[in-house]
């Protein structure tokens, strides 16, 4: 989600996020767009995209949003077919919240 923020990414992964408190109209609009293409795609209808549309959101921008949430859900598909994990340095930092630097040599 923009901006990585800790609880929302739980909120979403427990289906809560409607629960969260200073939600903006965007991150909401957002949200509910992407669980509903990922969850029901074939119930999407013109009306889902109207509050993205509402927020300045063109059809280039709604097909951005659509791709990315294809594609994660694409990723997801394949991790969860091949039993894939996270290794434990990524897993900690999924935990606590902390994205992982990057090492400043190259191929590590």
């Amino acid at each position: 989600m923009e901006n990585g923020d800790p609880a929302l990414v739980e909120a979403i992964k427990h289906k809560r996020w409607r629960e969260l408190p200073g939600l903006s109209p965007r991150e909401r609009a957002l949200c509910s767009l992407a669980e509903k293409l990922s969850a029901m795609p074939t119930r999407m209808v013109e009306q889902d995209w109207q509050p993205l549309r509402n927020l300045g959101f063109d059809d280039r921008a709604c097909l951005e949003v659509a791709y990315i949430i294809g594609l994660f859900n694409y990723l997801i598909r394949l991790a969860d077919g091949f039993s894939l994990q996270a290794d434990a340095k990524t897993q900690e930092s999924a935990k606590i919240g902390i994205a992982l630097k990057r090492s400043s040599k190259r191929g590590t």
